[in-house]
């Protein structure tokens, strides 16, 4: 069974930065679409950026200029590099993969991101 396994959360200070790791373990093939969204405590889980298998991105504005999403298809694994991270950034990061054919979305378990300002 394919799971998607997240690493990078944590707490970090206003002004900082982390990097988000999510790598698929099991086989997993045609991906078309690799995406990170978020969630924070009383919100809907919102889109932050997504990276299409030709590379093409697209981002929230919100975190337009300060993250940076990525992919390695071989190792089917996304990275979000995320730089001049602020409170409002706080939330659970969850890593989404997206097959357009047959459909089928991956989601991770989620990891906490903490910005204290």
């Amino acid at each position: 069974q394919v799971q998607l396994v997240e690493s990078g959360g944590g707490l970090v200070q206003a002004g900082g930065s982390l990097r988000l790791s999510c790598a698929a373990s099991g086989r997993i093939f045609s991906i078309n679409v690799m995406g990170w969204y978020r969630q924070a405590p009383g919100k809907e889980r919102e889109l932050v950026a997504t990276i299409a298998s030709g590379g093409s991105t697209n981002y929230a504005d919100s975190v337009k200029g300060r993250f940076t999403i990525s992919r390695d298809s071989a190792k089917n694994t996304v990275y979000l590099q995320m730089y001049g991270l602020k409170p409002e950034d706080t939330a659970v990061y969850y890593c989404n993969f997206l097959r357009t054919s047959p459909w089928y979305a991956y989601w991770g378990q989620g990891t906490q991101v903490t910005v204290s300002s």
